[in-house]
């Protein structure tokens, strides 16, 4: 009885020996071979990561996100007035400007300002206002020449008045 159980610790000793064994670090690349050798691929992103600005370089369906940027115009829905004039300035450096007029009334136009991203999968544009007291506002990309306002959840409007606005000519 005592062989077989000094036999079980032995071996037991052996497997945690082994298992602490330290694994021999690689010996470092020559020159030669660190020319060669390429940089691992960047990991996948998450379904939920918002693409920034910055990563809009390749084409989402038939909108170039690259050449994306620009001004886009229209009349919106208004609950109090006949229209609200609108102008949403997406600039390069991921800045956007939105300037509102509600028509009838004497009001200054209302500017927000702060940056966008395009987020899922290139199917929407977040807009990230600077100031705290202004929401964050999402557009449906329509093609390269039109975006749709959604409501505050990210959904489309359910409604059958116009919510979308069109690229400017440059």
């Amino acid at each position: 009885m005592n062989r077989i159980v000094t036999s079980l610790a032995l071996g037991l000793l052996a497997l945690s020996l082994a298992a602490c064994k330290q694994q021999a670090e690689p010996a470092p690349a020559t020159p030669a071979a660190a020319a060669v050798a390429e940089p691992a691929p960047a990991p996948a992103p998450e379904a939920t990561v918002q693409a920034s600005h910055s990563d809009l370089t390749a084409k989402s369906g038939d909108v170039d996100m690259k050449a994306f940027p620009g001004t886009f115009t229209g009349i919106l829905p208004c609950a109090s007035c006949p229209g609200i004039d609108t102008r949403l300035e997406l600039g390069v450096d991921g800045a956007f400007t939105l300037t509102e007029t509600y028509q009838g009334e004497a009001d200054s136009p209302v500017v927000v300002e702060g940056t966008w991203t395009v987020e899922d999968g290139g199917k929407r544009v977040l807009l990230d206002p600077n100031s705290k007291s202004e929401q964050d506002r999402s557009f449906e990309i329509v093609s390269s020449d039109e975006i749709r306002l959604l409501d505050r959840d990210g959904k489309p409007t359910d409604s059958k008045l116009n919510y979308s606005l069109k690229r400017e000519a440059k």
